[in-house]
């Protein structure tokens, strides 16, 4: 035989309260619409900006990095964006391509555009 299934706790209650609508204020009812739009952030709002600047590429390198040498002679060891992955755009040694550098790590960068 089948046993009968538990019995909630808010059985006396009725079935508007037991779902949570109830009268003793907001505590677990929904918030009304207007009050739950968020606010998209501006871009870089908070973040620090990333430093842009223009390379040739030097070497291609295993898992789609790249060594990336900028005007002053720095190297940066650079890896695709993932636009340019989703659009299978190739690159080969000799583009020229900009680049994104994080200010927290100036040895890496994301390549984002390539300019040939």
């Amino acid at each position: 035989m089948a046993t009968p299934p538990a019995r909630n706790n808010n059985s006396n209650r009725s079935p508007q309260q037991s779902r949570g609508n109830s009268s003793r204020g907001s505590q677990g009812a929904r918030p009304s619409s207007s009050s739950s739009v968020i606010k998209p952030k501006k871009a870089n709002e908070d973040a620090e900006a990333e430093i842009e600047m223009e390379g040739v590429v030097s070497a291609v390198l295993a898992g789609t990095m790249f060594r990336v040498r900028v005007g002053n002679g720095h190297e940066f060891l650079a890896h695709i964006s993932g636009k340019m992955r989703k659009r299978f755009i190739r690159l080969v040694v000799g583009d020229r391509v900009r680049i994104e550098v994080s200010p927290y790590d100036m040895s890496k960068a994301r390549i984002t555009f390539r300019l040939n």
